[in-house]
């Protein structure tokens, strides 16, 4: 049962929205979750989701559609691009939750990126990544 299962805290994983420049100039938005853990993460499921009030203001529901996305193992210090996001959503709340793999014990955690919270004044260097994006910790 799930209640008898023990959910330790999360630490030393994140996740960030990060903006790169692709060969035609334009901006590129990619989801990536980060493992700054001395040890990998395996079995490592990332659900999306978008959710909120639509843009146009008419106050009705918005969601986008939900993804699930699977790596076998993220190696320590690593990370992988979990999928490519788009700026039409911004204004939602972007949830990932992940849930992984440390030996026999498992993790979760949900990082939810509030609605205009992905803008060009919250943008910091990543590293190692070399570029710019929110962090989510």
């Amino acid at each position: 049962m799930k209640k008898d299962i023990i959910f330790h805290p999360v630490q030393g994983i994140q996740v960030a929205i990060v903006r790169s420049i692709n060969e035609s100039g334009a901006d590129e938005w990619n989801v990536i979750v980060i493992n700054r853990n001395q040890e990998p993460i395996t079995n490592v499921f990332v659900t999306s989701k978008g959710y909120g009030n639509s843009e146009s203001g008419t106050n009705s529901d918005q969601r986008t559609s939900t993804l699930r996305h699977f790596f076998p193992e993220i190696k320590a210090g690593e990370h992988v691009v979990v999928e490519p996001i788009m700026p039409d959503v911004f204004h939602l709340n972007n949830e990932f939750w992940v849930s992984y793999f440390i030996g026999n014990q498992i993790y979760d955690k949900k990082f939810i990126f509030v609605p205009d919270s992905i803008i060009e004044d919250n943008l910091i260097p990543i590293s190692p990544l070399g570029l710019e994006g929110v962090l989510h910790e």
